[in-house]
């Protein structure tokens, strides 16, 4: 469900995959690859694709390059289908930010951010407030905030992988429904692809 053409289109013209272009003129041997050049290249360096990506789902756009179908234009035979395909592509959308290695995620960032607080305000309360003798009970609230974190990252990453699994699952399953309702003359695929990201524009 991805556009392949406005990926090539995107990593030529939009600063925000500048590192992924770089990639790519090293692969080319050139500073100015054509759009063509960057399709080839997507096609034979699955890496560069994956960056891109990556790229989109930490800044929450989508690599679901569908809009939904449009029931109202169908025949009734048609419908129901595409109206299953429409809740999977919702579902899809919704967590598609799964898909990111947890490793790489912002929730470990803001874990990480929140205990480097917890550790500065420690030393903080230690020696600046001069508070030498309640610093058993501090470093025992630090060491209980280290295991509540440690806690919720590990719940976190489960999450991360369950959804993950179940991304995929309904990435194949939905581009399988897709790929029937158009043998079946109900869509064109064409029609749905969506060409340009609004949030470029």
């Amino acid at each position: 469900m991805i556009h392949l053409p406005r990926v090539a289109y995107e990593i030529k013209n939009i600063g925000l995959y500048d590192l992924v272009l770089q990639d790519v003129q090293k692969i080319a041997g050139t500073d100015n690859p054509t759009q063509d050049q960057i399709l080839e290249i997507i096609k034979t360096n699955p890496q560069i694709l994956e960056d891109y990506e990556q790229i989109n789902i930490e800044y929450n756009l989508s690599n679901i390059h569908i809009r939904d179908i449009d029931l109202s234009s169908l025949d009734e035979s048609c419908k129901k289908e595409a109206e299953e395909i429409n809740k999977n592509l919702a579902h899809l959308r919704e967590i598609e930010k799964y898909t990111l290695d947890f490793e790489q995620s912002s929730t470990l960032v803001i874990i990480f951010s929140i205990e480097f607080f917890v550790l500065f305000s420690v030393q903080y309360f230690i020696v600046l407030l001069d508070l030498k003798e309640w610093q058993l009970l501090i470093y025992s609230i630090f060491a209980t905030s280290i295991a509540i974190a440690y806690w919720y990252a590990k719940k976190e990453q489960k999450k991360y992988a369950i959804n993950s699994k179940i991304f995929k699952e309904k990435y194949v399953k939905t581009v399988a429904m897709i790929d029937r309702l158009e043998k079946r003359g109900c869509i064109k695929k064409s029609d749905l692809i969506i060409a340009t990201c609004e949030e470029h524009v």
